[in-house]
């Protein structure tokens, strides 16, 4: 390895410089304890459900427009989906982001977002233009909060040109209050989104991350340069050659309005890197919120709180900024998790196609280890473009697994000889319970090697019957629609969270779950996966243990609660400082998908 070495990485034709040792940042693979060693490979097999598309049966239509030739970068990074409970009547609702083209847009032509109601029963209604959210702006993705601490979720989509905030009104409709909330003033291109309580005041805060700036009257021309040819061929142009822009945060005043303290607090991004999505989340489980910023083709951010308000940028230091090799990568989505049952939340980062997806396990104390290759997702996700990411516990076993979409960015990839393609199938990684993963993707059905250009990804239990679903949205095309095949071979149980001292939606409460000698950790998020938002239920596969011996809740803030003697196969919400105020067992109008 030579320091400053510049070689080149397709992502969008970046250039990047090697400057760190891989040494120093890899540490030894931990041995795993009893209850994680690995069973017998044919058993998992024999044992894993098969996922299929039932798009079609959920009554869902929707088309996310696309550009054919995709001549431009703007037309290329939209589609984020959002799983939101607007009704709170317990089933997840979904909004699909859309965005025009640019020829739409110089014409002033709009593209048509759109919100689909779960009925409960296996289908769901549009109810865009009744909701009020169908045209909010040339659409990128999406986030949930409750940014008036009113119980009631919110919805955050983020723009080429800015943000919209959406106040959810109480009656099924939602208002558009961002310039009463202090948004207005954001006029980048804004991409990822995350609500979370950094200062633990009560009321969750707003971070959104910003990716490049750009003129749609002055948009540079495909192969107009040396920066916009991809294997010979030319195509779009950017980010390489473009101005980022810089990142914002917005306190929350708890009055209705958000004050910009971006450069107070630390995370200004005076860089001005090329952001994408971004989490919060108590990584050092200090009690305080940590902050996690994908940069396309540049070191991510890593910003540690202090709980006082502001931030130190942690990300070379503790192994997240680059690859283990010292490689700036492309950074698109987010999927973050406890795989090995350790208490702590890892991060998987998806990439471009000639890098793999870097899986960073976190060894605690703002640790981690790079550990894409003796993880086994390394190898299995070279030549794909990935984007939607998230970790999944299908088949309730108590391990989560790994899911991964992807689609190519430029559809001129197809005229070359070369194994690339712009349509791209998806990838599951079975999680063997010993710190690797198994690529079963093509031992997972037919379904997922059908073959699209993904973006978004969302998972929850869509239909109540304790099984998780995913929820993918396409840059062209429909979306799908994934469950399991065999619906429930294990036992499981759902917890949604409702904060009574800290905010309402408990974002960022941590709960473990103790059933025999299974011990699993999970966190509400706000925002992640690529531009995405996963039901804020926290669901646990219990595998074959049918009672839940203890629940160990940390609420923002720090208060803690316990629950004891819980059965599985349950849905359950638990108030702060009250309990478990409701349980229901498994929704008997639930279709019979297999």
């Amino acid at each position: 390895m030579s320091d400053g070495v510049r070689f080149r990485i397709p992502t969008s034709a970046f250039w990047a410089v090697l400057s760190f040792s891989s040494g120093g940042w890899q540490a030894a693979q931990a041995p795993a304890p009893e209850s994680q060693k690995p069973v017998p490979h044919a058993q998992i097999l024999r044992d894993y459900p098969e996922l299929v598309d039932i798009t079609q049966s959920t009554g869902i239509h929707f088309e996310h427009i696309s550009s054919p030739e995709q001549k431009f970068i703007v037309e290329s990074m939209s589609g984020g989906v959002a799983l939101i409970d607007y009704d709170r009547d317990g089933f997840p609702d979904i909004y699909f982001t859309n965005a025009q083209s640019t020829e739409m847009a110089l014409h002033g032509q709009k593209a048509r977002s759109a919100l689909f109601h779960n009925n409960g029963d296996g289908t769901f209604t549009d109810v865009s233009d009744k909701a009020g959210v169908a045209f909010p702006c040339w659409a990128m993705g999406g986030a949930v909060g409750d940014y008036n601490n009113d119980g009631w979720p919110d919805l955050l989509v983020t723009c080429l040109s800015g943000v919209v905030l959406y106040r959810n009104n109480e009656d099924g409709t939602f208002s558009d209050v961002t310039r009463e909330a202090g948004l207005a003033g954001d006029r980048m291109w804004a991409t990822g989104a995350a609500f979370g309580d950094y200062d633990n005041d009560g009321f969750a805060d707003l971070f959104v991350s910003h990716y490049v700036e750009v003129d749609l009257a002055h948009l540079a021309a495909v192969g107009s340069s040396d920066t916009c040819k991809y294997l010979g061929i030319d195509v779009q142009c950017g980010p390489i050659g473009m101005k980022g822009s810089p990142d914002t945060l917005y306190h929350n005043n708890r009055d209705g309005r958000f004050t910009e303290v971006s450069k107070k607090a630390g995370v200004a991004d005076g860089e001005h890197r090329y952001g994408l999505t971004a989490i919060w989340s108590d990584f050092d489980q200090d009690g305080n919120l940590d902050l996690f910023v994908t940069n396309d083709g540049q070191p991510n951010y890593l910003y540690q709180g202090n709980g006082k308000g502001s931030f130190e940028e942690v990300g070379f230091s503790s192994g997240v900024g680059l690859s283990e090799s010292g490689a700036r990568q492309a950074n698109m989505g987010i999927a973050i998790g406890d795989y090995l049952h350790t208490g702590r939340n890892s991060l998987v980062i998806s990439h471009f196609d000639n890098e793999s997806a870097a899986f960073y396990r976190n060894d605690s104390a703002m640790d981690f280890s790079d550990i894409s290759l003796p993880s086994g997702v390394g190898r299995g996700t070279i030549g794909y473009v990935g984007w939607g990411d998230a970790f999944a516990d299908f088949d309730n076993d108590g391990w989560k697994d790994l899911f991964i979409v992807n689609g190519h960015v430029y559809p001129q990839v197809d005229r070359i000889q070369s194994s690339l393609r712009y349509l791209e199938p998806k990838l599951l990684f079975l999680n063997q319970r010993n710190g690797s993963f198994k690529d079963i993707s093509k031992l997972a059905g037919p379904a997922i090697q059908i073959t699209q250009v993904s973006r978004g990804l969302a998972i929850g239990d869509l239909f109540n019957d304790g099984t998780l679903d995913a929820v993918v949205e396409n840059l062209k095309g429909e979306p799908m629609i994934l469950r399991p095949k065999s619906g429930n071979q294990n036992h499981w149980a759902s917890f949604q969270l409702e904060g009574v001292k800290c905010n309402r939606l408990a974002l960022n409460a941590r709960v473990r779950v103790f059933a025999g000698d299974l011990v699993q950790f999970d966190e509400v998020i706000s925002g992640g996966s690529y531009l995405s938002q996963n039901d804020l239920r926290l669901h646990f596969g219990l595998g074959t243990h049918d009672m839940i011996d203890k629940v160990e809740i940390t609420w923002p803030g720090g208060l803690k609660e316990n629950l004891t003697k819980l059965a599985a196969d349950q849905f359950y919400v638990v108030s702060q400082g009250k309990g478990v105020i409701k349980s229901e067992g498994i929704n008997r109008k639930a279709p019979a998908f297999n």
